[in-house]
This record gives C-alpha cells, sequence and structure tokens, in this order.
C-alpha cells in the first residue's frame, strides 16, 4: 500500500460528512464540485471587469449569478499557484517555485484537495493542465485524481509533452497513456470534464477542469480572431482575446449542460485564473509602458492595475474568482472585497461539502465560507504574501508583495495604500516607516516559516512498477539558472545545455538507461558520437553509431536518492544534456 493510500485510509473516519456542519445537506446528497483554472487570463480579461472589447458573454453571465472576490490574489506564475490552489499551502512549502528546473515538482508528501475529496467518498477527474510533475510519483493520477487527461509540462508543446503537438487534434495522456484526441485543446478539455460529469451524474463528484489556453503559444482558429482584428486589435493579444472567447464558449456549454443533467442547483462551480494576464495589458510587468504597445489600435486593459504575469503590483496576481452554489445559499450577483487567496479554496471546498480538514501538513488557508454564505460579514484583516521566484534556490526579497486590506509593500521597500491608489503609481514607504516595519516583520516571520523547505529537493522515483520505464526530460534539470529547453521549439534548435535530475533509485538493481536527443517515438537520429552517464559516484561512457536513436547504458545501481545527469558528445564537436532518458528497471 503505497503512502497516500496509507493516509487516506487513516483519514477516512475524519473525513465523514458532517451533518451538523452543514444542515442543507442532511437531507441531500453533498454537493458536487467544478473548478475551472484558466491560464494567463487576467483580471481585466473578462468583460464584466470593465474590458470593452473582449467578448465573454458566458464568463458575464456567471458573474451576474456569482459571489464574486473582488481582492483575490494568486502567485504571479503558474506552477505555485497551482500548488497553493491543491495543497492549501504556499507554494514554496510545496517545493514549487518556478515553471522548470525541478522546481515546478509538487512534493508527493502533500495531501491534495483531490485526496481529501477521493476519501470522503467524491469521484475526482483532472481535465487540462497539471504542471506540478510528469513523473510518478507526482502526476495527477498519483495525487488523487481517478481519471485524468492532460498534457506534459506546463503547455501544449512544451518539452514533457507529447512531441509536435499544436493545441489541435493533439495526442494527450490519459492516466498517463497517450491517446490521440479530436479538436482544438480547450475544447477537448470541457469535453472530457462534461463526459466525467455525465457519466458519475449519480454521486459526488470534483471535477478540476484546469485549461492551457490563453497561455501562449498564442494559437486558436482564424474564426476567434477575425472579429478582432477588424475592431482594431493588434499584435499577440489578437489570438490571445481569441482563445478566451474560445473559453467562453465552452463555460457556457458546460453551464448548460449541469443545467439539462439537473445538476446546477447542487454544483459547486467556481471559474478562477492562475495569475495575471500574459498580453491583454497596456503596460509591462512593471508598469511601464510597452515600446510601441499602445501607439495604434486597441491599448488593452488591465482594470487600472499595474504589472501583468510575473509581477509584484497586483497586476500580476489578482485575478477573477466567480463561486455559485444555489443549494447553498451561494448566488446571485455580490462582491465580497475582503482580501482572499488561492489557499483559501481547499479549506472553504471542505466546509461548504461538510469535509473536515484532516491532520497532517498544517494549512496556510482560511475557510471563507462564512463570508460566502453572508454569516460573518466583519472579516478580520490578515495579511498575505506572494513571490515570484523563478530561480534554482529561492532568495529573500526577491518579486515579492506583502498584502493587507488597505496596504501592499512591493519587493520590501515599495509601500502603496492600495484603496487609495489601486493603481499603485505613488510609492508612500517615506510617509509610513512604522507600516513599512510592520509589513516586514511579516515578511520575515513569513520567510522564517518556509526556509525549513529550501534546501529540500523532490526527487523523482525510478524502478517503481507504477512508471517503469520513466521518461525524463530536460524540462526538469536543475541548472544552477542555466538554459532549460523547456519546449519543442528549443528541442528542434538542438542548444547547448545541461543539467541534472534529482532521482530516487526505489530499488537496487540493474536498469537500462537511454539516452536521447529526440523522444524515442519519433525514431530520429541521436547524431552523437560518444555518451556519458553519472549516477552518484557511478559514471560510465561508451561510443555511440551516429544513426542510432539513442544510447543505452546497462547499470547495477544502487537505492537511493541521487543525481543523475547525461552528456552527449555530438557531430558538430559541441556536448549538451541528453533532453530526453527512458529509465527501465529490468530485475
Amino acid at each position: 500500500m503505497s503512502n497516500h493510500a496509507k493516509i487516506i485510509a487513516t483519514l477516512l473516519p475524519v473525513l465523514l460528512f458532517s451533518i451538523s456542519s452543514n444542515p442543507l445537506r442532511a437531507a441531500d446528497r453533498k454537493p458536487n464540485v467544478v473548478l475551472v483554472i484558466t491560464d494567463d487570463q487576467g483580471y481585466g480579461d473578462v468583460a464584466a471587469h470593465g474590458n470593452k472589447m473582449i467578448q465573454t458573454p458566458n464568463i458575464d453571465r456567471l458573474h451576474s449569478i456569482s459571489v464574486r472576490l473582488t481582492d483575490f490574489h494568486v502567485d504571479p506564475t503558474c506552477s505555485p499557484t497551482r500548488s497553493a490552489l491543491m495543497s492549501g499551502r504556499y507554494s514554496t512549502r510545496t517545493g514549487v517555485w518556478h515553471t522548470i528546473m525541478g522546481r515546478s515538482i509538487m512534493s508527493s508528501s502533500e495531501l491534495t484537495i483531490a485526496e481529501v475529496f477521493k476519501a470522503a467518498g467524491y469521484t475526482t477527474g483532472m481535465y487540462g493542465k497539471w504542471h506540478l510533475g510528469d513523473n510518478y510519483p507526482c502526476r495527477p493520477q498519483d495525487q488523487g485524481f481517478d481519471e485524468t487527461f492532460y498534457h506534459g509540462g506546463g503547455g501544449v508543446g512544451q518539452t514533457p509533452d507529447y512531441f509536435g503537438n499544436d493545441y489541435f487534434d493533439d495526442t494527450y495522456f490519459r492516466n498517463g497513456k497517450p491517446e490521440k484526441a479530436q479538436g482544438y485543446c480547450t475544447d477537448v478539455w470541457f469535453r472530457e470534464a462534461l463526459s466525467f460529469i455525465e457519466k458519475n451524474r449519480e454521486k459526488p463528484f470534483f471535477a478540476y477542469l484546469s485549461t492551457n489556453a490563453p497561455h501562449g503559444p498564442f494559437l486558436v482558429a482564424d474564426s476567434y480572431k477575425v472579429p478582432y482584428q477588424k475592431k482594431g486589435v493588434q499584435g499577440s493579444m489578437v489570438p490571445f482575446y481569441g482563445m478566451i472567447t474560445n473559453i467562453d464558449e465552452n463555460m457556457g456549454k458546460l453551464m448548460k449542460r449541469l443545467d439539462e443533467l439537473k445538476l446546477a442547483e447542487n454544483t459547486i462551480l467556481i471559474f478562477m485564473t492562475d495569475n495575471g494576464t500574459a498580453a491583454g495589458a497596456p503596460r509591462g510587468r512593471r508598469g511601464k509602458p510597452k515600446p510601441g504597445g499602445a501607439a495604434r489600435g486597441w491599448p488593452g486593459f488591465n482594470a487600472g492595475m499595474r504589472g501583468q504575469k510575473g509581477s509584484s503590483y497586483d497586476g500580476g496576481h489578482r485575478v477573477p474568482f466567480f463561486i455559485r452554489w444555489p443549494a447553498g445559499g451561494i448566488k446571485g450577483g455580490r462582491d465580497i472585497e475582503t482580501l482572499s487567496a488561492h489557499i483559501d479554496v481547499l479549506p472553504t471546498l471542505v466546509q461548504l461539502c461538510g469535509i473536515k480538514i484532516p491532520e497532517g501538513p498544517p494549512i496556510d488557508g482560511k475557510s471563507l465560507a462564512p463570508l460566502l454564505k453572508g454569516e460573518e460579514p466583519a472579516w478580520p484583516d490578515r495579511t498575505l504574501f506572494v513571490h515570484s521566484q523563478r530561480i534554482e534556490q529561492v532568495k529573500k526579497g526577491r518579486n515579492n508583495s506583502v498584502m493587507t486590506k488597505r496596504w501592499r509593500l512591493v519587493g520590501n521597500k515599495e509601500l502603496y495604500d492600495i484603496t487609495a491608489d489601486p493603481a499603485q503609481a505613488k510609492n508612500i514607504a517615506a510617509n509610513h516607516p512604522g507600516v513599512v516595519k510592520t509589513l516586514n516583520g511579516a515578511y520575515d516571520e513569513w520567510w522564517k516559516s518556509l526556509s525549513p523547505v529550501f534546501t529540500d529537493t523532490v526527487h523523482l522515483v525510478l524502478g517503481n512498477p507504477a512508471e517503469n520505464p520513466a521518461n525524463l526530460t530536460c524540462h526538469d534539470w536543475h541548472t544552477n539558472n542555466g538554459p532549460v529547453p523547456w519546449n519543442h521549439g528549443h528541442i528542434r534548435k538542438g542548444p547547448v545545455a545541461n543539467g541534472f535530475w534529482a532521482v530516487n533509485f526505489e530499488k537496487a538493481g540493474k536498469y537500462e538507461i537511454t539516452l536521447r536527443r529526440w523522444p524515442s517515438r519519433e525514431e530520429k537520429k541521436i547524431g552523437a558520437t560518444k555518451a556519458r552517464i553519472r549516477i552518484g559516484t557511478l559514471e560510465k561512457s561508451q561510443d555511440v553509431n551516429p544513426g542510432e536513436n539513442g544510447s543505452t547504458f546497462k547499470l547495477d545501481v544502487p537505492a537511493g536518492k541521487t543525481r543523475m545527469q547525461t552528456w552527449l558528445q555530438r557531430t558538430d564537436g559541441k556536448t549538451c544534456g541528453a533532453y530526453f532518458v527512458e529509465v527501465r528497471r529490468v530485475d
């Protein structure tokens, strides 16, 4: 029995449905949950928030009938937000503070929201973007989801994804196995999620629908681009808006089908995004005008905020959050201006569904259920933190924001009164040294609480029957901030780069480890004359036929955690790491 299975078995009595905590559910079954999160869509990329150009009628309708958290924050980039959402804990605690370099892999010791709901009797499904690890034991099917259909890496076309995927008629992974799909990626994710909902409509379900759109590359059918081109939108904003309109159409289909299946009343439906806008803002991450960006046509819209994806200013991490559950009294068009964050989603949902948060790693988030139900309008102020590290080892004070209802302390130096200056245009740190000191003190305590994980590294398990062979990619190289070929375009160019994988050989024994320039299914030449591999202190080299697909080492490998690194001496005289490595235990 796996560690997670043991945890769930232990927690099952604790996670039994509690009638006393939610009288509404005493006569009815537990509510279903559908959590929709889009990728790189900012607060201003919704018409209901004041964007006069973008067309989002279905999301607008959901906005009109939902409770809206208008001061809701996530991390400024993809993986960290998702790890916090899954765990209810600040992302850095989970081992995630980057989108590549092995720092986008969430520790398997985290108890995920899927595991909590599964233990409570829910059927769980995940569709689209995971971006928390592509290898055992960190895949979504290893982390509590009964059914999964997803792309690899952080987006369609990134290195762990099925090679050659381009958003249309791609091959994705169903519970880890490649499967050809028909249609545009977003359409596929919603279609698969709806199939899961229909199949499980007679019992409570938790569906996590996580689109890769509108993340770049900005690819969508011309029919979605032309209307924006005709209206004067230019550049990458055209397909970006088109991708959001396609998401909107699918949101309409989802809501309509929930109505048809008579599930809408007792389904908690959430719409949110993972960070600030990637292409919809008129200004850059630091709030400075983009060169020539607003010279002609539509300038973009960011709801008056400074910054965009990756920024410590609110434009980088304040995002839409709509929630609706008619049977639970969460409905109607109502704004809640209380400061809240991604870490609050897990404790909120488990309280709404009558599930007690289990013993285990401490949850950073706070249940917002009383606020959502209007039971506790007076809400004490709190201090929340976000940061964007995007480096191998975290650095104190890097790209952070300390937040209260009134204040934003950016980079530990810039202070903004967000109630009077939502555009964060005037740094008033010099006028309020006491506030700066207090917020920096809170940041210091938060940083200290994170510090135990700074030296930890998530190790990919090799030799386990759940994934044998294991296919590793350079996306997860640790490089000390060197270059990482993280997408298929990089792979095609063949950059001179290298790094190591943090691995854990679960069992000592004989292994066949194949080094490749291309994924095995491409059947392309390795283009190297020599290959070398180092696993801890074990090192071996061998000659290579440049016309072969790969170079296989047969090694006796000891058990335990270690580093594994490879080298290919190419026919052009340059040396780089093997971008793809297959590890198979053979005894």
